[in-house]
């Protein structure tokens, strides 16, 4: 497995527009047979913060997962809703076993 967290700052006056198509992005990443989960979490005290978890399940799996239609129609628009570019660290999953997922 693959885990992945993306760290995005959206602008204050578009955070509903941007949850609104991230949830969308994430409804059609959960059906991709490479992706074993994908969380939308927004920062409980600051709202305009948001963590996307990525997990996949081989290492080909990112690279499809950019070049599928509904990542593609994200990332035209959640670009433009960032106040600041996001930030993405890849980490080994170690706890569940990859089993679990």
């Amino acid at each position: 497995m693959i885990v992945v967290h993306v760290s995005v700052h959206v602008k204050p006056e578009r955070v509903e527009e941007f949850r609104r198509a991230t949830v969308e992005n994430a409804r059609n990443s959960v059906q991709e047979p490479g992706v074993a989960r994908f969380d939308v979490l927004q920062q409980a005290d600051d709202p305009a913060r948001f963590v996307l978890v990525e997990v996949y399940r081989n290492p080909e799996a990112p690279a499809q997962h950019k070049a599928t239609a509904h990542y593609q129609a994200w990332a035209a628009v959640a670009l433009d809703m960032m106040a600041e570019p996001r930030t993405r660290a890849t980490y080994a999953n170690v706890y569940p076993a990859d089993e679990g997922w």
